[in-house]
C-alpha cells in the first residue's frame, strides 16, 4: 500500500539481528544503511551496509513502556457508549514479539484474539503536553498487534485486571519498521487471518486520534523516548488457533505477520 507523506518526506527505521549483533538502520527497499547513536537524538549513517534477506528483523524499539488504548474505533464499539476519555491500559514490555515469530497461545486459553493496531512511538519527554506538543512528539508510528484473551478480558471468571489477557508472552507483535513523515491520521489498517481480510479500516475513524491520545496519557505519565501506545483495533475481531497465521498490514509502513503456536 502507499501512503501520502508530510512535508519533509518519508524515512523508515529497523531494529534488526546479524549474527548475533543488534543494530538499528535506515530501510531503503531492502538496503539497510547502518546507523549509529540516540535515534531519538543524536546518531549517524555509517558506511555499514546489509540487505534485508540477511537479516533477523525485530520489533523496532526496544520500549520503556508500552500502553494501550480500549474502545478508540467508531466501528469497534457497537452499541457501547463512547467513552469521554481514551481508555489506558498498560501492557508490560515483554508482550512484544518480533516480525515473523509466534504468537504463543499460552496454557489454558481458549479464546485468544487478534487485534490490528497502529502503534505510536514517542521521540521526546512528554510530561503535559498539549496537542501541538504531543504531535511534536511522535517519533514515528508502527504496525501493532494488541493480542487479547478475551475470557481471561471479560469471561465469567475475567481477571480484575489485564495484566495477562493483553499482556501475556508474544501478546505484543510489533513492526516491522518505525515510519517518520506520514499522515497518522489518514493511513488504510487491515487484518488478514490466514489470508482473509478480517479488519479493514482507516485511522481517519479513530475516536482519539494519536496526537489527542498522547497529550492525554502525558497529563498523568511522563512519556520518554522510546515509548509506545498501542492506539486500538476497528471492526471485530475472532479467535486464533495454533496454526494460523496472521497480518497486520498498515499503508506507508508495512506488513507485520506472525504465525500462531500452542
Amino acid at each position: 500500500m502507499a501512503a501520502a507523506a508530510a512535508p519533509g518526506g518519508v524515512t523508515r527505521f529497523v531494529r534488526f539481528d546479524y549474527r548475533g549483533q543488534i543494530a538499528q538502520a535506515i530501510q531503503e527497499g531492502d538496503q539497510l544503511q547502518v546507523i549509529e547513536g540516540d535515534l531519538f537524538g543524536a546518531y549517524k549513517v555509517t558506511s555499514t551496509r546489509r540487505r534485508l534477506p540477511e537479516v533477523k528483523l525485530l520489533y523496532p524499539v526496544a520500549a520503556p513502556k508500552v500502553l494501550a488504548v480500549g474502545l478508540n474505533y467508531k466501528s469497534h464499539l457497537g452499541n457501547r457508549t463512547p467513552p469521554a476519555q481514551p481508555e489506558i491500559f498498560y501492557k508490560p514490555t515483554t508482550c512484544l514479539q518480533n516480525p515473523g515469530d509466534p504468537i504463543r497461545i499460552p496454557a489454558g486459553a481458549r479464546n485468544v484474539h487478534y487485534e490490528g493496531e497502529i502503534v505510536v512511538v514517542i521521540g521526546k519527554k512528554l510530561s503535559r503536553a498539549s496537542r501541538q506538543q504531543a504531535a511534536d512528539g511522535i517519533f514515528g508510528v508502527t504496525c501493532g498487534n494488541d493480542v487479547s484473551e478475551r475470557d481471561w478480558q471479560n469471561g465469567d471468571k475475567k481477571d480484575l485486571q489485564w495484566w495477562r489477557a493483553k499482556g501475556a508472552d508474544t501478546f505484543g507483535p510489533m513492526g516491522p519498521a518505525i515510519v517518520r513523515g506520514l499522515d497518522y491520521g489518514k493511513l488504510m489498517l487491515e487484518t488478514r487471518l490466514n489470508g482473509k481480510t478480517m479488519q479493514k479500516q482507516s485511522t481517519s475513524d479513530l475516536l482519539f486520534d494519536c496526537p489527542a491520545i498522547v497529550s492525554f496519557v502525558s497529563q498523568f505519565v511522563t512519556l520518554t523516548p522510546g515509548d509506545v501506545i498501542f492506539t486500538g483495533t476497528p471492526g471485530s475481531t475472532t479467535a486464533m488457533s495454533p496454526g494460523d497465521t496472521v497480518e497486520v498490514e498498515i499503508e506507508g509502513i508495512g506488513v507485520l505477520k506472525n504465525p500462531i503456536t500452542g
